[in-house]
C-alpha cells in the first residue's frame, strides 16, 4: 500500500459565506491568509516526514473552499522543500485552462523535483466552468483534446502546430521538457464512463476520489479494468487510488467529534454557495452526457463531492467511507478497504473543513508510527507504472 496526502488549503476564518457563488471576498483578511498559507505549506512538507509517499495539491476557484486557484505554485514550493515524496497535482482542471501552459508548468515541477511529478488531469467540479466562462457541455471533449495536446508537448522533439476543435496553436515547442521519460505518470478521475475510458486509454492512475459506497467503488474499478483491457493492458493495484477523509485519535469518540465537526463546517459553511452553483450547472448543462440519468447523477455527484449523505456519521464509518478512530481501528478499516477494492493507493484528506491543525499533525504522526507500518505490506508488490499511451 502507498499513501497520498491531500490538503485543500481552506480559508477557515468565515462563519457564514452565504448561499451564493462566487463568494464575496470582502471577508478575506490578508494577514490571516498569509498565516494560513505558511502553515499549510509547512503541513504539506511535513507529510513527507510523516511517511506519505505522495503530496497532493488541487485547483478550486472563487470561494473559501480552497486557496489554490493555481495548485502548481504550491506544488513547486513543496517540490523544492522535499526530497523523495511524489508531487501529485490532482490536479489542474484541464478543460478550463490552457493545456500548453499546463504542459509547461508540469514540466517545470518535474524538473525542479528531480522527476517526482504525478500529473493529475481533472475535469473538475461543475461550477468551476462558470468561474472561467467555459461551456460545461464541452468538458469531455476539451479534456480529451487537452490530454493529447499535453502529451504531444512533452514528447515532440521539434516545433509542431495544433489545429484541434477547441485549441489552435501555430507553433509549440516547450522548454523545459519533463525529466521523466517518455513523460510523467498521469492520474485522472474515473467516476463516469467517458472519464474512465479516457484514463484507460492513456494508462492513467484511476482516481476514485468521491467514494459513495463499496458497491459503487467496485463498479467503478471494475469498469476501469474492463476498459483498460479493451486498450490492451491490465491495471495493477498501483493504478488504483481511493480518496477518503481521515482522523485518528486515542479514542473513537474523540476522532468522531473532531472529524464530524470539520465535515459539518466543510458542508454547511465552505460548501454552501458551491453546492447551489453545482446543482444549477449539472442540471442545466450536459456536464453529464447521459440525459436519462442526469437528475440522479446530479444528486449523487453533489452529495459525494460536498459531503451530504442520508447516513449517520457512524454508518459512514461502518460502511468504510472514512478512516476514523484509534490507530487499531484505522488498520482494520484500511485492511477491509483493500480487501473489498484491491487498490494499491489511498489518498487521505485530514484537514477537513476547520479541523484544528494540531489534530491534523497528530493524525499524521499516528499514521506514521502505528498505522502505515501495519498496512504497507498489504497486496502484491507495486510495479513501475508505464506511462506511454496504449492508443
Amino acid at each position: 500500500m502507498r499513501f497520498s496526502y491531500t490538503h485543500h488549503m481552506p480559508y477557515t476564518d468565515v462563519t457564514d459565506p452565504g448561499p451564493d457563488w462566487p463568494v464575496g471576498n470582502k471577508r478575506f483578511d490578508g494577514e490571516r491568509g498569509a498565516a494560513m498559507f505558511k502553515a499549510y505549506v509547512e503541513d504539506k512538507v511535513y507529510a513527507e516526514q510523516a511517511g506519505f509517499d505522495w503530496i497532493g495539491s488541487n485547483e478550486h476557484h472563487m470561494s473559501p473552499y480552497g486557496l489554490m486557484p493555481n495548485p502548481n505554485l504550491v506544488g513547486a514550493i513543496v517540490a523544492h522543500r522535499t526530497k523523495s515524496a511524489g508531487i501529485l497535482q490532482s490536479g489542474n482542471i484541464l478543460p478550463i485552462v490552457n493545456p500548453v501552459r499546463v504542459a509547461e508548468e508540469y514540466a517545470m515541477i518535474d524538473v525542479i523535483s528531480g522527476g517526482r511529478l504525478i500529473a493529475g488531469f481533472m475535469r473538475g467540479i461543475p461550477h468551476e466552468y462558470v468561474a472561467y466562462n467555459t461551456p460545461p457541455d464541452e468538458s469531455y471533449d476539451r479534456m480529451a483534446e487537452g490530454v493529447e495536446l499535453i502529451k504531444r508537448c512533452w514528447t515532440e522533439p521539434e516545433p509542431f502546430g495544433w489545429e484541434g476543435e477547441h485549441y489552435q496553436f501555430r507553433a509549440v515547442s516547450i522548454w523545459p521538457k519533463p525529466l521523466q521519460k517518455p513523460m510523467p505518470p498521469m492520474l485522472m478521475s474515473t467516476t463516469s464512463e467517458p472519464s474512465a475510458r479516457l484514463a484507460a486509454k492513456h494508462r492513467a492512475i484511476a482516481g476514485i476520489l468521491s467514494l459513495t459506497s463499496m458497491d459503487d467503488g467496485r463498479k467503478v474499478i471494475g469498469r476501469y479494468r474492463e476498459l483498460a483491457r479493451e486498450y490492451g493492458w491490465e491495471p495493477g493495484p498501483e493504478h488504483l487510488m481511493v480518496g477518503l477523509n481521515c482522523c485518528i485519535a486515542p479514542s473513537y469518540d474523540e476522532a468522531k467529534q473532531i472529524l464530524s465537526s470539520g465535515q459539518e463546517y466543510f458542508f454547511k459553511i465552505l460548501g454552501g454557495g458551491i453546492r447551489t452553483a453545482q446543482r444549477v450547472v449539472v442540471q442545466k448543462t450536459r456536464y453529464f452526457l447521459d440525459e436519462k440519468t442526469k437528475e440522479e447523477r446530479s444528486k449523487r455527484f453533489v452529495n459525494a463531492r460536498m459531503g451530504a449523505s442520508n447516513m449517520t456519521f457512524d454508518e459512514r464509518v461502518e460502511a468504510g467511507l472514512m478512516i476514523c478512530g484509534t490507530p487499531e481501528m484505522a488498520v482494520r478499516q484500511i485492511e477491509r478497504l483493500h480487501k473489498d477494492l484491491g487498490m494499491g493507493r489511498l489518498s487521505l484528506t485530514i484537514k477537513v473543513g476547520n479541523v484544528p491543525d494540531w489534530a491534523v499533525t497528530r493524525t499524521m504522526d499516528l499514521l506514521r508510527d502505528e498505522v502505515f507500518p501495519a498496512v504497507r505490506p498489504l497486496g502484491e508488490p507495486m510495479r513501475d507504472i508505464p506511462t506511454r499511451s496504449a492508443a
